[in-house]
């Protein structure tokens, strides 16, 4: 595959970091060199034997490592297990996880903690072959780590609509509340009292928010 390029130069590390959301330095490995990696690098990165480190996505050109951690983990589980149910009975679209990485755009490849793609979009509805395919996903949802940004997230969801996402749901299990996104910017946040609801994507799914979290302890100011 041919470089990426960075989409403008950058005088500084500090300024790169802040054009990737003010993220924290130890997230970008040096070999390959920031503003020279590619999509051959980021396969080669996530397929490797000894996983010291975790899974990366491309960024200008730009290994990012991916927050994650056990309780983010388990979270995308437990809600990966009510969509399944859903998409059993209503086989609308294919759901993958965090190791199903996506090309947004020229030199960005995101990998959500879960996404959801109409089966209609997929060519004679199967499965892309290729390693790291052309497309957006039509629900894409992130489960807040602590080493997420806000500038970080705001960046991921310019991104997935400007490819065509239709839908962002932004979990935050410190908060207890989802981010229900439509555009960028416009959002309805959800907390335990609350449904979350798969419209227009998922006719008729629903489901409490608490049902959600109810395998996360409770919140240290709860005691």
């Amino acid at each position: 595959m041919s470089p990426t390029q960075l989409l403008d130069p950058v005088d500084s590390l500090a300024d790169l970091l802040h054009r990737l959301g003010d993220i924290d330095p130890a997230r970008v490995p040096l070999r390959p060199a920031p503003g020279t990696a590619t999509q051959d690098d980021l396969i080669a990165w996530n397929h490797r034997k000894d996983q010291h480190a975790g899974l990366v996505e491309l960024v200008e050109a730009t290994l990012v490592e991916k927050v994650m951690g056990f309780t983010e983990g388990g979270l995308a589980m437990d809600l990966a297990f009510f969509l399944q149910l859903y998409l059993r009975d209503h086989p609308l679209a294919d759901l993958v996880g965090a190791d199903a990485p996506m090309r947004l755009a020229e030199g960005i490849v995101r990998l959500p903690d879960l996404a959801l793609i109409r089966w209609e979009r997929y060519p004679n509805r199967q499965r892309p072959r290729e390693p790291v395919p052309a497309l957006a996903p039509d629900l894409a949802i992130e489960i807040l780590s602590e080493g997420n940004t806000p500038a970080e997230m705001a960046r991921k969801r310019r991104e997935y609509f400007q490819a065509g996402t239709l839908l962002v749901w932004q979990i935050d299990p410190r908060r207890r509340e989802v981010d229900v996104y439509t555009s960028p910017e416009q959002h309805l946040t959800l907390t335990e009292a609350d449904i979350l609801h798969g419209e227009p994507l998922l006719p008729g799914f629903t489901l409490p928010v608490a049902d959600l979290f109810r395998r996360l302890p409770p919140n240290e100011n709860e005691n």
